[in-house]
């Protein structure tokens, strides 16, 4: 059974001021302030209905949970310490701003059984944390990473944005190196979305913001899966979550329903394309078999067959079948243009990107 949240969303009252991409009560879909009641209300449900509470921590997200008054913050970790340890939840998740870390914070938190710490850092350039109205440095990121794991009892989580104002390849790729040089647990990737109400809005309907294009920031995304995956950082998640009203606020950006399926699905395509590719030129191969393990079947096909329907475009038929047991995936049959049979039932590795 993997990792999962019990959710309690704290909305912008946290923050100290207001990001340039920010509007936190579309993101969150909802402006109620929770308060010990709704906190025990809502443990009280999950207990009975999660079927591995000891994999499961109470989360505390949608804001800068260590910004928000002290007296309010200790009254949300109070209010869940009943549910905490003795075969309930695991422990608290809660996210926050990187220069809302401190000694006298974390010893709250590792008192109150917070097991996990995830920082927004967004970017790794001071350029564009600035554009962006952060409001912090890439030195207090790295300084709160590190003084997070020092403790040692900690989980540390990164989240990154992808896609900002004045931000590009080049930056974005920095930014995963340095986000990967502080070995965090987990990551969170989110796709920029420019959203009505916010300042990134104002500056993209002036057209001072031009976003980069879908594809390359899909691009981009796949590649930092296959990253975290080779160094064993857990993306827990990739793109936003499907939201009607996200979708209704939206003014442009990076958001797909199932963004993480798009980027999955490029990676099997370089995996196939790849070992294609060492049977000779791919526009001399007719037809393909490929075997995959049954539960990665849609990820080898692609969103909406998109994997199938780009070696079509290139004069290649794929089939693609499932496989019990092994995580290997098997080109099985290849026909040549000729008409030459190649059974070769090559092993490629198996590409596991998390959740």
């Amino acid at each position: 059974m993997g990792h999962s949240n019990i959710s309690v969303f704290v909305p912008h009252i946290g923050c100290p001021h207001m990001c340039a991409f920010c509007n936190q009560r579309t993101i969150t879909g909802t402006e109620k302030i929770p308060h010990a009641d709704d906190v025990k209300r809502i443990c009280t449900q999950a207990m009975n209905e999660v079927k591995d509470v000891s994999q499961t921590e109470i989360a505390f997200f949608g804001g800068s949970f260590t910004a928000v008054p002290r007296e309010y913050m200790l009254e949300l970790l109070g209010a869940a310490q009943e549910f905490i340890g003795n075969d309930k939840f695991k422990g608290i998740r809660i996210s926050t701003r990187p220069d809302y870390i401190s000694t006298e914070i974390l010893d709250i938190l590792r008192d109150n059984h917070v097991t996990a710490i995830e920082l927004g850092a967004q970017s790794m350039s001071d350029v564009v944390l600035e554009a962006n109205e952060r409001g912090h440095t890439v030195q207090d990121v790295e300084n709160a990473a590190k003084l997070i794991k020092s403790y040692g009892c900690f989980d540390l989580g990164l989240q990154m944005m992808i896609g900002l104002y004045k931000s590009n390849r080049e930056t974005e790729l920095e930014t995963w190196s340095k986000i990967a040089a502080l070995s965090p647990k987990t990551v969170r990737i989110y796709p920029v979305v420019i959203l009505n109400g916010t300042r990134l809005g104002e500056l993209y309907k002036s057209g001072e913001y031009k976003p980069m294009d879908f594809d390359e920031v899909v691009k981009i995304c796949s590649y930092l899966l296959t990253e975290a995956d080779k160094l064993g950082i857990d993306v827990i998640k990739l793109g936003l979550h499907a939201s009607e009203v996200v979708e209704e606020q939206m003014l442009g950006g990076f958001y797909h329903p199932a963004f993480r399926e798009l980027c999955e699905g490029r990676n099997y395509r370089s995996l196939i394309a790849e070992e294609l590719g060492k049977h000779g030129n791919i526009s001399d191969i007719a037809s393909v078999v490929i075997s995959v393990p049954k539960r990665q079947i849609s990820k080898a096909i692609g969103q909406k067959k998109a994997n199938i329907e780009y070696f079509k475009d290139l004069g290649v038929n794929i089939k693609i079948v499932g496989h019990e047991g092994s995580d290997k995936i098997k080109i099985n049959e290849i026909i040549m243009r000729g008409g030459e049979k190649s059974v070769s039932y090559t092993h490629l590795r198996a590409h596991e990107t998390g959740r």
